[in-house]
């Protein structure tokens, strides 16, 4: 499938899931929360400036520290590690920072924290192995991990039929997009008709823009007016535009739609699909396909889930209810029998 033509940068909403071709996505750069410590105050100073009570009860620390929950090291999955991975001792892991409370900047605009981080930090901490975190551009992870520049990849990312005929997957988390309007509005989202005629931001290249591009061809089959994409090179004028009323609704990962209908006063969420519509898809630490890292890391990742670190860490971040029973290795080989629903 080629590219799509109006690709853009664009900062604000990281693609959960490449369209057509691996390597054809939009950039992403990294955005942080506004509002950076100023210099010379204390590290307590710090965390209290950037602490956020939201209205479902998470208290949200953007501070750079961010003091993260541990888990204990697993001497056997230790010993699985391979040899060329574990030989330096470092987990080698690439984020784009680019969405809160996924993989986003600090107040200090330069320390990358965030779900995705506190995940990685899990597992490297039961395969014994310091975490290393490398931020990276969303266009460039897949080449880097490719070239051996990264040794997992956790930034949101989800599995799909393309991607895993270069990698392997272990999962970690369900995956929707949410749908976002103004607080006064009576949206309910739920299907392409409920689009019609309506504008709404998305980020080009993303996942979130092939729904819609299915939806739109949809409604024009029925004779109904298509919604219209409005595109944008930030996450400030993104929902500046929505706020202020030049576009009705923004598609997004849905954690950070979450995010700011609880921390902020005009928005709510009127809408959620599967990241994978019309079929399933989930959030993958993302490995070099072969490489044999991605089973040893579900095997981590089970652990965490056994123990009960893993569910602190979505609570951490309001995301429980994207947890995951299991965390399961997807390889190209077993692709197909994990898919679910049309459009495998």
């Amino acid at each position: 499938m080629a590219p799509f033509s109006n690709q853009r940068r664009n900062g604000a909403l990281p693609a959960v899931v490449l369209l057509g071709t691996l390597l054809s996505t939009a950039a992403l750069s990294a955005c942080s929360d506004p509002g950076a410590v100023a210099s010379g105050g204390s590290a307590g100073a710090a965390s209290a400036a950037a602490t956020t009570a939201a209205r479902n009860g998470v208290v949200y620390n953007t501070s750079p520290d961010q003091q993260r929950i541990h888990a204990e090291r697993d001497a056997a999955l230790a010993a699985k590690v391979p040899a060329l991975i574990g030989k330096d001792g470092k987990l080698t892991v690439a984020t784009t920072a680019g969405s809160i409370p996924l993989s986003f900047h600090a107040t200090d605009d330069k320390t990358p924290i965030g779900s995705e981080l506190d995940i990685a930090q899990l597992v490297a901490d039961k395969l014994g192995l310091e975490l290393d975190i490398q931020v990276t551009s969303w266009e460039n992870w897949p080449l880097k991990t490719q070239s051996g520049d990264f040794e997992a990849v956790f930034s949101n990312v989800g599995i799909n039929k393309d991607r895993v005929k270069l990698f392997d997957f272990a999962s970690y988390r369900a995956a929707y997009m949410g749908f976002e309007a103004k607080k006064s509005s009576s949206y309910n989202i739920q299907g392409a008709d409920d689009i019609s005629g309506l504008k709404i931001s998305v980020g080009s290249g993303t996942n979130q823009e092939k729904i819609l591009l299915a939806w739109n061809k949809e409604l024009e089959a029925k004779g109904k007016e298509p919604a219209s994409l409005q595109y944008y090179s930030s996450d400030a004028d993104t929902i500046l535009a929505l706020s202020s009323g030049r576009t009705d609704l923004n598609i997004a990962p849905y954690p950070s739609t979450v995010y700011r209908e609880n921390t902020r006063d005009d928005l709510k969420i009127v809408g959620k699909v599967n990241a994978g519509w019309p079929s399933e898809t989930l959030v993958a630490a993302t490995m070099l396909k072969g490489n044999g890292l991605a089973p040893v890391i579900a095997e981590a990742l089970n652990s965490a889930i056994k123990d009960g670190s893993y569910a602190k860490v979505l609570d951490r971040w309001g995301l429980s209810e994207e947890a995951l029973p299991e965390s399961k290795t997807v390889t190209e080989a077993n692709f197909a029998s994990t898919q679910t629903g049309a459009g495998k």
